[in-house]
């Protein structure tokens, strides 16, 4: 059984994620909007969005949105509360007389990120909430 065309199952990134505009944008007023736009030019591979699907099985290609929930600084590392909307559907078996129409459903899960002042390397994790 194949994988539908219009979805992409999420894979842990093997390359790191750094997010240097938003680190440059540290104590500045512009911090939560930077930050804002440069998760959501994030590959989604690098976000846990299927491991948060809770209405469907396989997340779409659409782009996502991104909403900062809370900003704490600590000595070495930020930590950033996000909420990600995004949509996923529900596969069919694809075949040709399938009448289950492809529907997308909105999904929404909130992710943390740490972002390591020094270095902006940055890790991700799934919230469950």
């Amino acid at each position: 059984m194949s994988e539908p065309p219009s979805a992409s199952p999420q894979m842990k990134s093997a390359s790191p994620i750094h997010l240097t505009k938003a680190m440059s944008a540290w104590e500045t007023p512009e911090f939560e909007t930077v930050l804002k736009q440069e998760i959501e030019q994030m590959d989604a591979s690098c976000l846990p969005l299927q491991q948060g699907l809770s209405s469907s099985s396989y997340v779409t290609d659409r782009p996502f949105q991104a909403m900062i929930i809370s900003v704490n600084a600590t000595g070495e590392q930020i930590g950033v509360k996000a909420g990600i909307f995004y949509t996923g559907i529900i596969a069919g078996c694809n075949c040709a007389d399938d009448p289950t129409p492809v529907d997308e459903i909105n999904e929404y899960c909130v992710v943390q990120l740490d972002i390591d002042r020094a270095t902006s390397r940055t890790r991700v994790t799934l919230l469950q909430e």
